[in-house]
C-alpha cells in the first residue's frame, strides 16, 4: 500500500485505479495503477509516504516536480520512486494522470538490468522510456486499457528473459505474509539459505537490507491502520505488530514519517472528517 497525502489543495478531483499483474508477473510486480486528478492552475502539493515498494512512474499532460537539494526540479517520464526512508513531496498543477507499476524492490532491479540504489527519486535511462510516446497517444485517447496493455507486455518480455531468484522470491512471500514483523533468520529460514547468504543476496538485488525492508512494511502497517482508525490504541497496536513496546512504535514511525504517530493519528481524524478542505488522502491496496 502507498499513502498519498494530498495538501494545499483547495478543489482536487480524483480517480484512482489498481489493475493485477498478470500470473507470470507477480513474483516481481504487485500492481499496476491509474490515477488522474485535476487540482486548478495553482500549483498544489502531495506527500508520498514510505512503503515495502519501488515504483516505476509514468506521467502525462502536467507537469510533476520534486525538490532536490532545495531546487525544485521538473521530473522526466518515466521515473522511480525506490524505497523511502522519509515522506518525499511532489508539486503539480492542472491535469495530471499517472501510470505507475508497484514492484518488489528485490527482484525490480535485475528484471530491468538496472542497479540497484538507495536514491529516493531515481532518474535512469532505460528503453523502457521508448513507450512513452505510445501510452502519451493512449492517454490522450482516454485508452487507459490499451495503456496498460503496452506496459504489461513490455514486462512479460522483460520476465521472459530474466530468472528470478527463487531464494528472493521465498524470502519476499515470507517478508509479505508477516507484514514485516519476522526476524531475519526466520526468512532466510523460509528461503532455505543462511543469513548471510540472504543477506548478501538481498542487499545486491534491492540495494537494502532485509531487516530495512522488512522495517518498512511493519510502517506501512501502523501507518495504514492509523490513517483508517485514528482512534487505535498504540499500546495494542505495537503488540499486534511486533514491536517491543509502545516507544519502539513511534521511534519507527517518526523514523520513516518525521511525525509521530498520535501527531499522524490527529492529522488523519481531521483530514477524513472535512467535507471540503486542503487535505485529501488516499490508500493504494
Amino acid at each position: 500500500m502507498e499513502l498519498y497525502i494530498h495538501s494545499n489543495v483547495l478543489s482536487l478531483k480524483m480517480q484512482h485505479q489498481e489493475f493485477e499483474p498478470p500470473e507470470e508477473l507477480k513474483d516481481s510486480i504487485k500492481c499496476f495503477w491509474y490515477n488522474r486528478r485535476e487540482s486548478g492552475e495553482q500549483e498544489t502539493s502531495f506527500e508520498v509516504q514510505p512503503d515495502g515498494y519501488a515504483e516505476i512512474i509514468f506521467h502525462f499532460r502536467g507537469p510533476l516536480r520534486t525538490s532536490h537539494n532545495g531546487v525544485l526540479q521538473t521530473l522526466p517520464s518515466p521515473f522511480m520512486i525506490g524505497l523511502l526512508n522519509q515522506p518525499v513531496l511532489f508539486y503539480t498543477k492542472n491535469y495530471l494522470e499517472i501510470i505507475g507499476i508497484r514492484c518488489f524492490p528485490w527482484t525490480v532491479f535485475d528484471l530491468l538490468e538496472l542497479p540497484s540504489g538507495k536514491d529516493n527519486v531515481h532518474i535512469f535511462e532505460h528503453p523502457i522510456a521508448q513507450l512513452q510516446y505510445i501510452l502519451n497517444k493512449c492517454i490522450h485517447n482516454n485508452r487507459i486499457d490499451e495503456a496498460l496493455a503496452h506496459i504489461k507486455q513490455y514486462f512479460l518480455n522483460a520476465r521472459s528473459g530474466v530468472a528470478i531468484d527463487s531464494l528472493l522470491f521465498k524470502a519476499g512471500v515470507a517478508m509479505r505474509k508477516a507484514n514485516g514483523s519476522i526476524p531475519v533468520s526466520q526468512v532466510a529460514a523460509a528461503a532455505h539459505a543462511t543469513v548471510r547468504t540472504l543477506e548478501r543476496k538481498f542487499k545486491r538485488s534491492s540495494g537494502y537490507t532485509v531487516k530495512d525492508v522488512s522495517a518498512l512494511m511493519r510502517f506501512e502497517q501502523v501507518r495504514n491502520h492509523l490513517w483508517l482508525y485514528p482512534e487505535s490504541n498504540l499500546a495494542g497496536l505495537a503488540h499486534e505488530l511486533g514491536y517491543t513496546d509502545q516507544a519502539h512504535l513511534s521511534r519507527e514511525f517518526k523514523r520513516f514519517s518525521g511525525t509521530s504517530p498520535a501527531a499522524f493519528a490527529r492529522k488523519a481524524k481531521i483530514g477524513k472528517q472535512a467535507v471540503s478542505s486542503d487535505f485529501v488522502a488516499f490508500i493504494q491496496a
